[in-house]
């Protein structure tokens, strides 16, 4: 397995060029990084106008493994082969690193980059990169593979304060400035008559060739075709390691990587609005920062809330007043970490009441608006605190608690809540205090405790009786100023008290059953199950001949191919695939085929738009103008292929892939329109002038077009 790690952009507040006679300062050795023995130079190149040095050298290492391991290998010490490319006249610095000692069994590549700040010329950025790739060392990969990675980090920890110390070591010497390069004055008036002012472009890689064939610095720049590009990041593109240890906390340098990569990952993927970076963090932290089992779980979170619109719930759903009157819980200030604290009077709170009155389906919906609530009132603590706030406290009363708790409709609605809340909102719960537990508690908890997860199973302190007013009590997460009046505090908590839900506001279960399925199919969109041999097919009958078919669909398991066929004659009724398995939330998936198999392609039906091949966790939008009357199908059919190997992180079929029941299904979430010719103002408006949800955090993409003109698909 390769090993990658990505820094973020590590910012220092002095000029380029001070920084440059600092760094050179860490050879021929570093007393910084005792591994770091020796270093001879191999080759050296300077352009004539010195704007360009590039430099090569052999770096000797003595790396800290097993003596029995270095007995093994036959060998005391490591060497690296490092190649330095400076270009004073962009001010850039690249330098490449790769191992010479076990090359053929090992492969450890790094790449590292000393640019300008973007908005600030007086700072430089530093990034880096790096791959571990080890195909086999005698028996001893894993050890290898940890021996590696664990001395790599620790250098990485080191490298600003290398730089810093030497920073140090120039002031002391009475260097804090070093002027920048500027071309022979035989040059200046040259350049300045023909060139007034050059961009900013990366370092140029010079080429070995043009080193030993002794090319000018001139001729090399005009051999070189690479458009520039930004030197830098920004904070629209990359991460700024003040930024994360401001807003998101201390990282190590892997987990820092881990969210760099799964970051890029989805903005290449999603090309458009990702989820906020403590968003991904919470996924990340989840999972203990593997990538992969992040990304499944943060994908079908995206697929979950763009179908069920939770983004917009706190906006557009008002919840009933039954809820208001007699659920006891709510907001109550914060903790004494800062935390948003949340007050649930469970012991009060009549749980078959509010599902009688209000159905399962309500209560899940009032659960998440508080959940988004929380993410946005940790955002606000974070700016007043100043310190990274991404999780809450909630305080649980349970004085009261009673066997009417046990009711097996409310415990099977509580259930389904922490199941859809563990699955979204992972890490979002700081610490739970559950105070006044009485002798009942013991079997609500061996019913509720196998579907929390571990880590927030860490969280939670439970009290019994008063002892929560003890030493290790209520007092040490909870200013005493604000103990709500009802645990003996002075505080006024505007928690509703609860109480019974009046039996006249019950209902009955058809009128529940109506209710819960009005809340959630009021999203658009259509869950179906694609098998191997066995696509998903869409009728859409059109009489007018220049109508409009209009689509939006989601892959959220395995890959597929989108096809549109026109045919002059209605197919059979559809089958149901009785394989038609559930979606990833209710309502279930289904899986119709319509083409009968006795149809011939071209004698039959016919196809009008190219195939289009879709990877698991793409959203896609098109539309087709329709040339001729009669009935038009849209197939979404199984695909499979191998994944592309030359990424730097997997594709997107390879995100859900542990959690395939068969490696021959997918899934799709999709919605269909047909718009008049008249109505039709271009794929993305169209859909977006309907009313197609867009999520918040999945978000919209850019358009290329497809097949022929009349048809455009959006990714």
């Amino acid at each position: 397995m390769v090993q990658k790690y990505q820094s973020p952009v590590r910012v220092y507040k002095h000029p380029f060029e001070l920084i440059m006679a600092a760094y050179e300062r860490r050879f021929p050795t570093c007393p910084l990084i005792p591994m770091f023995v020796a270093s001879d130079t191999v080759s050296e190149y300077k352009s004539e106008d010195e704007a360009i040095h590039v430099i090569e050298r052999r770096c000797k290492l003595d790396i800290d493994a097993p003596r029995l391991l270095k007995k093994i290998a036959g060998v005391d010490y490591v060497y690296f082969v490092q190649k330095n490319s400076l270009n004073r006249r962009e001010r850039t610095l690249h330098i490449e690193a790769y191992n010479e000692t076990f090359s053929n069994r090992v492969i450890i590549n790094e790449h590292c980059s000393y640019t300008v700040h973007p908005d600030n010329e007086d700072w430089t950025c530093f990034e880096q990169s790096a791959s571990l790739d080890i195909k086999s060392f005698f028996g001893f990969e894993s050890t290898v593979e940890k021996i590696a990675m664990k001395q790599y980090t620790s250098n990485i920890k080191k490298g600003k304060e290398i730089i810093e110390y030497y920073l140090k070591q120039l002031e002391e010497e009475g260097i804090t400035f070093v002027p920048r390069w500027a071309p022979p004055v035989a040059c200046k008036s040259e350049s300045s008559t023909s060139h007034p002012r050059r961009p900013v472009s990366p370092a140029i890689n010079i080429p070995e060739s043009a080193t030993k064939e002794g090319l000018s610095s001139k001729e090399i720049l005009n051999t070189s075709s690479s458009p520039s590009e930004p030197t830098a990041g920004t904070p629209d593109d990359k991460l700024d390691a003040d930024y994360i240890k401001r807003y998101l906390g201390d990282l190590t340098p892997m987990q820092e990587s881990c969210l760099i990569r799964l970051r890029q990952w989805l903005q290449e993927t999603h090309k458009g609005k990702i989820p906020k970076d403590e968003h991904i963090l919470r996924f990340l932290r989840a999972r203990d920062f593997n990538i992969d089992k992040a990304r499944e779980i943060l994908c079908q979170s995206l697929t979950w809330r763009k179908q069920h619109q939770v983004d917009y719930i706190l906006d557009t759903w008002n919840p009933p007043q039954v809820l208001q009157d007699y659920y006891a819980g709510g907001w109550h200030h914060h903790d004494k970490d800062g935390r948003p604290l949340y007050v649930l009077r469970l012991g009060q709170m009549d749980t078959k009441g509010l599902v009688r009155a209000l159905g399962e389906e309500a209560l899940l919906r009032y659960v998440l608006s508080i959940n988004e609530e929380g993410l946005r009132r940790c955002e606000e603590n974070t700016k007043v605190f100043g310190r990274p706030i991404s999780s809450w406290t909630c305080l649980v009363d349970l004085e009261g608690l009673n066997m009417r708790h046990l009711w097996r409709p409310g415990v099977k609605a509580l259930l389904r809540i922490i199941e859809v809340v563990e699955a979204n909102y992972p890490e979002t719960l700081g610490r739970l205090l559950i105070l006044r537990a009485p002798r009942v508690f013991p079997v609500l908890w061996t019913l509720v405790s196998p579907f929390i997860d571990d880590n927030t199973r860490k969280k939670f302190l439970i009290y019994a009786g008063n002892d929560y007013q003890g030493p290790g009590g209520l007092l040490d997460y909870i200013d005493k100023e604000i103990i709500p009046d009802f645990l003996g505090g002075e505080c006024m908590c505007e928690v509703p008290e609860g109480g019974l839900v009046p039996k006249s506001l019950y209902r009955t279960a058809e009128e529940l059953e109506n209710e819960d399925i009005k809340l959630w199919t009021e999203t658009i969109y259509q869950s179906a199950s694609v098998f191997k041999g066995a696509p998903h097919e869409v009728l859409i009958q059109i009489v007018d001949a220049s109508s409009v078919i209009t689509w939006d669909f989601d892959v959220c398991k395995g890959d597929i191919v989108f096809n549109i066929f026109h045919s002059k004659r209605a197919p059979q009724p559809p089958k149901k695939d009785s394989l038609g398995a559930h979606s990833i939330t209710s309502p279930g998936g289904n899986n119709v085929q319509l083409i009968d198999k006795v149809w011939q392609l071209g004698r039959d039906y016919s196809m009008v738009e190219s195939p289009l091949i879709c990877k698991e966790g793409e959203s896609v939008q098109g539309s087709h103008v329709t040339r001729w009357p009669g009935f038009y199908i849209l197939q979404w059919k199984f695909h499979s292929m191998p994944a592309c190997a030359t990424t730097n992180l997997p594709r997107v079929d390879d995100v859900l892939a542990s959690l395939q029941v068969s490696s021959h299904k997918c899934k799709v979430m999709y919605y269909t329109e047909v718009i008049g010719s008249e109505d039709f103002r271009g794929s993305m408006t169209s859909l977006e002038s309907s009313h197609s949800g867009f999520s918040q955090l999945s978000a919209a993409t850019t358009s290329s077009s497809q097949s022929h003109s009349s048809s455009m698909i959006s990714r």
